[in-house]
């Protein structure tokens, strides 16, 4: 039975925040730090679309919000990365098959084997025949029928809190950001997720003038803003100078993120870590992982996570179905009492701000995507008490909001910069500073440049400090992951916008590294270096 929601007592708004940074090495026929995208786009991104198709299809009214970053959008639209990423398929769907030859032996295994096959090969038809290699359009064709909202981000997911040292870099993130969303969409975005939700109060004014209406902020920037919120989270803020701030729902974040009691823990789900680029014999397994001998996930993996334990057992895809639906359920009755809690005491209906990382639904949570599906049909049909909005239509049904400034903060540990700014790469701020200064002065020593070769190095310049600027490799670095790579994408940036530096400011740009660095690092094609002017 369909209930009549034109009177909802509260609102849902689902935001997933889909980012990787920019990895691109024409240079190399097998760069690991590649597989990043094409495993985001078979694991979430394809994932997500196809059940955006099923719920148009089954006549569900839902409503949810996503980021597309800028280094996304350039990748997802780079030729020679959808070539690779088709390569990598067939590669995968050639494992597979033989997987299915290799383990005959257990039909439990073996069934999951097929399944494999069928879903890289699924992954396949969908990529060529049905999205043409396009999966920008693909979510672009949502927002245009009206049940998706795509917003945007910094240009480069440049930390704005440590960042604004030069304010300069901040304004350009901003436009760099503002100016990528209208060449994909063809439209201003009406709202930004700030990277890693790092909010600062003096980059406003640049949001408000690159015609940002409304920014995602973590909890604590809505509750310990001033003055103190009388809602908290549960209704958005704007700030002094007109933006409005949603901030994260601590609850319902807790549900999904949480290690030890969130969704993503149950037993019956995919276990991440066991996976047969590890676990097979070494020399069956070689042409398919890295080129150098270092065994790597492959996407193919057979246990669930069955507890805590070594001994895991088997992956059962209806266990896992079966988990989604009963979890599903506990969120919309989590939700429902929330709100039946909250909506005596508000002017307006509350809203209930639920933001996660995309990559969270079907890369890290394989069954995140069929969850989320569950969810929106249960929302739609079981019950009558809220509904899905994105926050651009909240703030249109919902004009009257309080204005309060917003606390300094991220969503990173502990809630500040710790996560961005600690003993294991601190170093890396004076060279981003000096650079950022570098840039500005760059600007104010050839405003307007009208030589070609001159022009087209310092756009370049722009390229390289925005690159650089990444809180992704920081992250990396923190983390502990794969830090040499985030260490050389630093210092490779910061020493191309070097020498680049040095070259114009001596007028003797070298047109053959001009060249090799643009055919590299050759994100945001249309940049003009005077946004940081």
């Amino acid at each position: 039975m369909k209930f009549n929601m034109n009177n909802p007592k509260g609102y849902v708004s689902f935001v997933l925040h889909a980012h990787l940074p920019f990895v691109h090495h024409p240079e190399s026929e097998d760069y690991l730090e590649e597989q990043w995208l094409y495993e985001a786009i078979s694991e979430t991104y394809i994932p997500l679309l196809t059940n955006f198709q099923k719920l148009v299809d089954e006549n569900v009214d839902f409503k949810i919000t996503m980021s597309l970053t800028p280094p996304l959008l350039n990748m997802l639209d780079n030729k020679l990365l959808q070539k690779r990423y088709i390569k990598y398929l067939k590669k995968h769907i050639e494992l597979a098959k033989k997987e299915v030859k290799r383990t005959v032996y257990d039909q439990r295994v073996n069934n999951l084997s097929k399944y494999y096959v069928e879903r890289y090969s699924n992954d396949l038809h969908l990529f060529k025949d049905v999205y043409n290699c396009n999966l920008i359009e693909a979510f672009k064709h949502f927002q245009d029928i009206g049940v998706l909202e795509i917003i945007t981000c910094g240009a480069t997911h440049g930390y704005f809190p440590i960042l604004y040292t030069t304010e300069q870099t901040v304004k350009a993130q901003i436009a760099v950001g503002v100016q990528t969303y209208k060449k994909y969409f063809g439209k201003q975005p009406r709202g930004i997720w700030l990277p890693e939700c790092g909010y600062v109060p003096e980059a406003d004014k640049y949001l408000k003038e690159f015609g940002i209406e409304y920014a995602i902020i973590e909890s604590h920037g809505i509750l310990y803003a001033d003055p103190t919120p009388l809602y908290g989270t549960f209704a958005p803020i704007v700030s002094p100078t007109g933006v409005t701030c949603f901030g994260r729902d601590i609850e319902s974040s807790r549900q999904v993120w949480s290690s030890i009691n969130g969704y993503p823990g149950d037993f019956n789900y995919r276990e991440f870590y066991r996976d047969i680029g590890y676990e097979t014999d070494y020399e069956y397994i070689k042409p398919y992982i890295a080129s150098n001998g270092a065994r790597v996930h492959t996407g193919i993996k057979y246990h669930r996570i069955t507890g805590k334990t070594e001994n895991k057992d088997y992956y059962n895809l209806q266990w896992a179905k079966d988990s989604a639906e009963k979890q599903a359920g506990h969120f919309l009755d989590s939700r429902t009492t929330q709100i039946n809690n909250l909506a005596p005491l508000m002017e307006n209906p509350p809203i209930i701000l639920c933001p996660y990382d995309a990559e969270l639904y079907g890369h890290w949570w394989y069954e995140g995507p069929y969850w989320l599906y569950i969810l929106f049909k249960k929302i739609h049909f079981d019950q009558n008490n809220f509904k899905l909005i994105t926050p651009s239509e909240y703030i249109d049904k919902f004009p009257c909001i309080q204005q309060c400034t917003p606390c300094r903060s991220s969503w990173g540990a502990n809630g500040y910069s710790e996560v961005w700014l600690n003993q294991t790469n601190d170093y890396v701020h004076r060279h981003l500073h000096v650079a950022g200064d570098r840039m500005v002065e760059l600007c104010h020593m050839f405003p307007n440049e009208n030589d070609k070769i001159k022009k087209s190095a310092l756009n370049q310049c722009a390229r390289e400090l925005l690159l650089a600027q990444s809180s992704d490799w920081l992250f990396i670095i923190t983390n502990g992951t794969m830090v040499d790579y985030a260490k050389k994408r630093i210092k490779d940036h910061i020493g191309r916008f070097t020498k680049l530096y040095e070259q114009i400011k001596n007028d003797e740009i070298d047109k053959d590294f001009l060249k090799s660095i643009q055919e590299k690092d050759c994100i945001f094609p249309e940049i003009d270096y005077m946004i940081y002017y």
